[in-house]
């Protein structure tokens, strides 16, 4: 029975590491980490780079904080000092420029990001490269790329909000979209960057559901009840995950942000959340629950890493509701990913 005993309770403490690395966690920030809304993230040699949307023109556009371990952040620099010439042209009332997507392909990092005015659909997505990431290196450089893709008022969806995502096969596919008919998805051409002319198709991947009891939309807006937005996808081992977010974002305490989830077996949909239901159908399992110290999860960006995945996030001070960072190890447990949010930490 001794003996019987010992080998269990040495089995037990055995598995108690891999068990606790299931349990997803949140890292506790430091330094230039609040203020920070719509993250993306990338690493360059040792470097973490978080790359957001200003909350304010002086702050330029896109400003960039800078990491060795994930948890002390400082600012390092911006994208753009100003909106460039020609999205001044194409869309005089944007102020600021949304929702930087990073990526690294064809030897250079591409950063996608929306222009638009807040509420409507005469949006672009356009496309900022350079070599290097470390702006202390001789090469470092952003080159304006140019327009991506735009939508119009005639059109059921809005270009902004883009993703980059690869296919089994290598394939680059850009995810877009924010309420009207939801989530879009385009296929893009891996040396130009810009929308493939092999398949000028636009998928559908998500929408919401219209509710019995919808309260008439504002002046001017879309109904809230199609609030879904800011898609990220990755592909984790048979599957592909389409994270979204639901509700609505940049409203201080008011900001009701839900980060959901659906996957699929093809970059394209269909996708299913955790109880079968289709995204493009209302569907969506939850992700992140607010708490009594941060509401509003949403603006999502996944990092993939060999020491294991982290996803990064906005959520908003439910005191103050000012936007700030959040990181939380993203787990896999029976084919679905987990994350949590936090409860420390103060937004300045």
């Amino acid at each position: 029975m001794r003996k019987l005993v010992s080998i269990s309770s040495v089995l037990v403490l055995l598995l108690l590491p891999a068990l606790f690395c299931q349990q997803p966690r949140a890292l506790s920030l430091s330094g230039d980490y609040p203020l920070t809304h719509d993250p993306s993230i990338a690493k360059e040699n040792s470097t973490y780079y978080v790359f957001a949307t200003a909350l304010s023109p002086a702050e330029g556009q896109f400003p960039i904080r800078c990491s060795a371990d994930l948890l002390n952040w400082k600012h390092c620099g911006r994208i753009f000092d100003q909106i460039p010439a020609w999205i001044h042209a194409a869309s005089p009332k944007t102020g600021i420029l949304w929702a930087p997507d990073i990526s690294f392909f064809q030897g250079k990092y591409h950063l996608y990001y929306a222009y638009s005015a807040f509420g409507v659909n005469t949006s672009g997505i356009a496309l900022a490269t350079n070599v290097t990431l470390d702006p202390k290196s001789p090469r470092y450089h952003w080159n304006d790329e140019g327009l991506v893709l735009k939508s119009t008022a005639e059109d059921d969806f809005n270009a902004v909000d883009p993703n980059i995502v690869f296919d089994k096969s290598g394939r680059p596919w850009l995810s877009f979209g924010s309420f009207w008919s939801g989530i879009k998805m385009r296929r893009i051409d891996v040396k130009t960057g810009k929308p493939s002319a092999a398949d000028q198709k636009i998928y559908a991947l998500a929408s919401r559901a219209k509710p019995e009891n919808a309260a008439p939309a504002k002046p001017g807006l879309p109904p809230d009840w199609e609030a879904v937005e800011a898609p990220f996808i990755v592909r984790h081992e048979d599957f592909y995950y389409l994270f979204v977010s639901f509700d609505l974002c940049c409203r201080g305490t008011n900001s009701s942000y839900r980060t959901m989830v659906g996957r699929s077996r093809s970059v394209t949909g269909p996708y299913i959340d955790a109880d079968g239901k289709p995204l493009l159908h209302g569907g969506g399992t939850q992700l992140l629950t607010p708490n009594r110290r941060w509401i509003g999860p949403g603006g999502e960006s996944i990092l993939q890493r060999p020491e294991g995945d982290i996803i990064v996030f906005h959520a908003y001070d439910a005191d103050s509701g000012k936007p700030a960072l959040q990181i939380s190890t993203l787990t896999w447990q029976d084919g679905w990913p987990h994350a949590v949010l936090g409860t420390a930490g103060e937004s300045k």
